[in-house]
């Protein structure tokens, strides 16, 4: 018999433990050895030039051929090297409450959101917090300073409201709120029409935002694997439905996988990374994938009938 997987690698497991800031150490240690073991480190600036040493530096960006050459020190200088500022912006929607298991979606994403923003706390960037449903409801301003991640974790537990996702105004709302460029990480399922947000996203990157999103679907939201035939009600709406998955599956994964594919060439169109992901994969492990995605690259896990999302 083999061993059991270990809690960081079971979503199911980890969810189990209620302690968001606990759960979130757990995976935060996945990340730093899933990083480590990649030549790549995440949310790295573009390489622009070199400049020299000086003391304080940090010495893990010293090029030692630079080196050979000229028998001085030089560091390869990127794009931002003051500290980076940063929002994450979790969907609390009501159909973010969905879960074909024993835990919803919420707690998928609400785990990704407080390791990111432990990750960016780490290191020494300016972090801060956003909920959005129809709108922006509560926002932790990016600081740096001895609270201000359990700050964010206390916010990150608020409950879905039972309300709309609207994602345009809520981008129209953080756009307000970030006058000084930021980084900006939505985590949401991106279940809404496209066209109902990408004037907004557009808007975004059009300020010189970098968006990046994190799509996190149940597995069951991908092949309708729900078993019997029922009686299903909209979490958002609240109308009610008959659902038989056998007869209903063929046509709902076509529409499904042409919706995966228009919000990846949404954010692809206006220079924003997504990365997708189900609740099914371990989180450490979807957060080295995102964390070192690129734009216009597909790094998204399989679906269960071998597809991968566009």
């Amino acid at each position: 018999m083999s061993d059991p997987p270990p809690i960081a690698a079971d979503p199911t497991a980890l969810l189990a433990v209620d302690d968001l800031e606990l759960r979130t150490k757990v995976v935060m240690e996945g990340v730093r050895s899933g990083l480590h073991r990649s030549p790549f480190s995440g949310f790295s600036a573009e390489f622009t030039e070199y400049r020299q040493y000086t003391p304080g530096d940090d010495l893990r960006y010293l090029d030692w051929r630079a080196y050979a050459r000229s028998d001085r020190y030089y560091l390869k200088k990127y794009e931002d090297e003051t500290n980076l500022r940063a929002l994450v912006i979790l969907d609390v929607s009501r159909s973010m409450s969905f879960g074909s298991g024993e835990h919803p979606k919420i707690e998928y994403a609400r785990t990704l959101a407080a390791t990111l923003a432990r990750f960016l706390h780490e290191q020494r960037d300016v972090v801060g917090a956003a909920l959005f449903d129809e709108r922006v409801e509560r926002v932790v301003p990016p600081r740096w300073r001895p609270g201000h991640l359990q700050h964010i974790y206390a916010t990150l537990t608020r409950e879905p409201s039972g309300r709309d996702t609207a994602l345009g105004p809520a981008l129209t709302e953080v756009a307000r709120l970030c006058r000084k460029r930021t980084l900006l990480l939505l985590i949401s399922d991106f279940l809404s029409p496209v066209e109902t947000w990408a004037k907004e996203l557009g808007e975004l990157t059009a300020a010189r935002h970098d968006v990046r999103a994190l799509q996190v679907l149940d597995p069951a939201e991908v092949d309708l694997n729900f078993g019997r035939a029922a009686i299903w009600q909209d979490l958002e709406d609240g109308a009610t439905h008959y659902v038989d998955p056998a007869q209903a599956r063929a046509g709902y994964q076509s529409r499904i996988q042409a919706h995966l594919e228009a919000v990846k060439n949404t954010f692809d169109h206006h220079g924003a990374l997504h990365h997708f992901t189900t609740t099914d994969q371990p989180m450490a492990d979807s957060l080295v994938q995102f964390l070192q995605a690129r734009r216009g690259q597909v790094s998204s896990p399989a679906t269960t009938d071998g597809k991968v999302p566009a």
